[in-house]
C-alpha cells in the first residue's frame, strides 16, 4: 500500500494567514462602517429632531414677539431679551434676568444695577436650543425674539467661519420658532 506524500512548504501560521485576515478585516470594517453609522446617524437625527420639537413646544409658551417694543431698541445695551454674539467657534448668549423687585424705586440705580442681572454664557452652536429653553420666561419681555450680532473686531480670515456660524444659529432660531433680529457691525439693527 503506497501512500502519496505531498510535500508543501509551510509558512508559520501567523504569517500565512496575515494577508487573508487583513483582507477580511478591511472588508468587514468597510461593511460595518457603511451600515452601522448610517443607522446610528438616522437614530441620532430623529432623536435630535424630537428634542428640538419638544424644545419648540416649550418655547411656544412664550408670547409672540411685540414688534413695536423691540423695534424701538437701538442699542444692545438697552436690549432686555436674550441676544447672541456669534464668534467663529462658539456663541455667547447674553441674558438679562427680570428684576425680582417690582417697585420702580431705585431701578437701575446703585442698589439695583441692570448689569448685576445680566449673565453671559459661552455655548456651542449645537447647544443653542437647550440653552434658550433654560432661559426663564420672565427674561423675554419682547416675546419670542432674539437679537443676533457678529463678534466685533473679527480678523478677516475668521469672518467666513463667523458668518457660517451665524447662519447656522439663525437657522436654529427659525426652527425653534424664534424671530431673529439681526444687528450689523455698527450696532444698528438690520431692518
Amino acid at each position: 500500500m503506497l501512500t502519496s506524500v505531498r510535500l508543501t512548504r509551510r509558512l508559520p501560521t501567523s504569517l500565512s494567514a496575515m494577508p487573508l485576515l487583513l483582507c477580511l478585516a478591511l472588508a468587514a470594517g468597510c461593511n460595518r462602517s457603511a451600515v452601522v453609522p448610517d443607522s446610528d446617524a438616522r437614530v441620532n437625527a430623529s432623536e435630535k429632531q424630537a428634542q428640538t420639537e419638544l424644545i419648540r413646544q416649550q418655547l411656544d409658551l412664550i408670547p409672540p414677539p411685540s414688534k413695536s417694543r423691540y423695534m424701538a431698541v437701538h442699542a444692545l445695551t438697552s436690549w432686555e431679551n436674550p441676544y447672541l454674539t456669534v464668534q467663529g467657534n462658539m456663541l455667547t448668549l447674553h441674558v438679562t434676568v427680570a428684576d425680582a423687585n417690582t417697585s420702580d424705586l431705585g431701578v437701575g440705580g446703585i442698589l439695583r444695577p441692570v448689569g448685576a442681572r445680566r449673565q453671559d454664557l459661552n455655548i456651542r452652536t449645537s447647544d443653542l436650543p437647550g440653552a434658550l429653553n433654560a432661559v426663564p420666561q420672565t427674561a423675554w419681555p419682547y416675546g419670542r425674539v432674539v437679537a443676533v450680532e457678529e463678534a466685533h473686531d473679527t480678523p478677516a480670515k475668521a469672518r467666513p467661519q463667523v458668518r457660517r456660524n451665524m447662519e447656522t444659529a439663525m437657522q436654529l432660531l427659525n426652527d425653534l420658532g424664534i424671530v431673529v433680529y439681526e444687528w450689523n457691525e455698527s450696532g444698528n439693527p438690520i431692518k
